[in-house]
């Protein structure tokens, strides 16, 4: 299958893979046949790219880091609890939400269970194929990249535990935020960004007294917009004041907020993130964890069209764990984009005088 952008999909083409609703059940099944309206429902719902059938493609799987149930489970508490959150004003006045963290503490046991499986899988892009609502996805995103760090970090069970709460829950606070300010699709003002600021503090106020959830998960909340360098927000902090697990998530909230479409701007791929991340090395981000995050996503994920510097197209098949920016690739089309009777594979990891240098989003 292919990864194709959805202004490209054709009538009659067929979906790779299942796309779900916001409720976490399938809106579409694979090898559906794509009519007009599907195409156009579909974009309308967010989706900028699609999975689709290819023959020159079809032996291409895309590994998947947790099974439909844990993904199904783990959006329930998530969109159940912060709905609850939106209409319920938090206040400090006596402890509203006491079973917050016994609601997680199944999620989070079962994605760090199914993340534990594969932790050596390269991280892919993780809501290509899902309707529901940004902050309930970018949730679920940043506590899957962020495990899937914390376990090569060699972190310990509690560890585990304490930093996937704090990632699952680290943009708690934006319950607390007006819709027309969180959803706002042109630039905000100076005051709605004072607003959308908030939300750190709001979160680590939900979450710092209740008994389920420890400290540390109500300081990702707190801290995972400050920056090294004392740019960052509420506080200003800096360098070691921010706590190693803030540092991570900030990494990985700004790289899945790039990667996700947003109702202002298009979904990046991720080696333009990545670029991006990285003209803050050192300055916004520490440069070992910045690497650390490198080495464990799918720079160009499987499925993907890119043409490599001899001028050649093809398509990612597979990854190389050790080198990430040289996958495998599926040559389809020569030099002069003539379509190849024969294909062939190239792994970028051998032929090092080979290299991507676009990924191709039109309909090739």
């Amino acid at each position: 299958m292919r990864l194709m952008p959805i202004q490209f999909c054709q009538p009659g083409m067929k979906l790779g893979k299942k796309i779900y609703n916001e409720d976490g059940l399938v809106l579409l099944s694979e090898h559906i046949e794509l009519t007009p309206s599907m195409i156009l429902r579909l974009e309308q719902l967010g989706l900028r790219y699609l999975y689709i059938e290819d023959a020159r493609t079809d032996d291409i799987l895309i590994p998947e880091l947790i099974s439909e149930e844990t993904k199904r489970e783990s959006m329930y508490e998530i969109r159940k609890n912060f709905r609850e959150l939106m209409n319920q004003p938090f206040s400090e006045k006596q402890s509203a939400y006491p079973s917050l963290g016994k609601n997680f503490r199944k999620v989070i046991t079962n994605l760090i269970d199914d993340l534990s499986s594969h932790e050596d899988a390269m991280i892919m892009l993780s809501d290509i194929n899902s309707t529901d609502f940004y902050l309930y996805r970018h949730s679920l995103n940043v506590c899957i990249y962020t495990v899937m760090m914390a376990l090569s970090k060699g972190y310990n069970s509690e560890e585990l535990n304490t930093i996937a709460l704090g990632a699952l829950l680290h943009d708690i606070g934006k319950t607390q935020i007006p819709m027309e300010v969180l959803l706002k699709p042109d630039k905000l003002t100076d005051e709605e960004y004072r607003i959308i600021q908030q939300h750190t503090e709001l979160g680590y106020r939900i979450l710092k007294d209740e008994a389920n959830i420890p400290l540390l998960a109500a300081h990702c909340a707190f801290q995972h917009h400050e920056r090294i360098d004392g740019t960052g927000y509420p506080r200003g902090i800096r360098g070691v004041e921010i706590h190693e697990y803030s540092k991570m998530i900030g990494i990985v909230d700004s790289y899945d907020a790039m990667t996700s479409h947003r109702i202002y701007r298009s979904a990046m791929m991720p080696h333009q993130a990545l670029e991006i991340l990285y003209t803050g090395s050192g300055t916004l981000y520490e440069q070992g964890m910045l690497e650390l995050f490198r080495d464990r996503i799918a720079i160009y994920p499987i499925g993907v069209t890119v043409k490599l510097n001899t001028g050649a197209i093809g398509v990612v098949v597979d990854l190389n764990s050790t080198s990430p920016q040289r996958p495998i690739i599926r040559i389809l089309y020569d030099e002069d984009g003539q379509e190849l009777s024969s294909i062939y594979d190239i792994d970028l990891s051998v032929k090092l005088n080979l290299m991507i240098v676009a990924v191709l989003t039109g309909g090739v």
